[in-house]
């Protein structure tokens, strides 16, 4: 298990907890993520910048220190996102 903000570009996870109160839950269900549910990083800006991730066909940015607060389990697969052509194999 690993926080959402380590996981590579163009992977996907599911979410597994969520670390904080009712604050941050209430936040992140108001954007769509759940426990349960499988995202796809999409891009990390740099310098500790946000992390975009897919959910449910919706694009969405998260700052670093909430997706720190997000335990997410990988599958291992890359996705192929927007059409690019992405061809890693897993464990990448």
């Amino acid at each position: 298990m690993m926080t959402l903000d380590a996981v590579g570009i163009h992977r996907e996870a599911r979410v597994i907890m969520i670390d904080g109160g009712q604050k941050i839950r209430s936040y992140l269900n108001t954007l769509g993520i759940h426990i349960g549910d499988w995202l796809t990083v999409v891009q990390r800006a740099p310098f500790r910048g946000p992390v975009l991730v897919e959910i449910h066909g919706t694009r969405v940015a998260l700052g670093r220190g909430v997706a720190s607060k997000i335990q997410v389990d990988m599958d291992g697969v890359v996705r192929q996102l927007s059409g690019t052509m992405e061809a890693v194999g897993a464990g990448k």
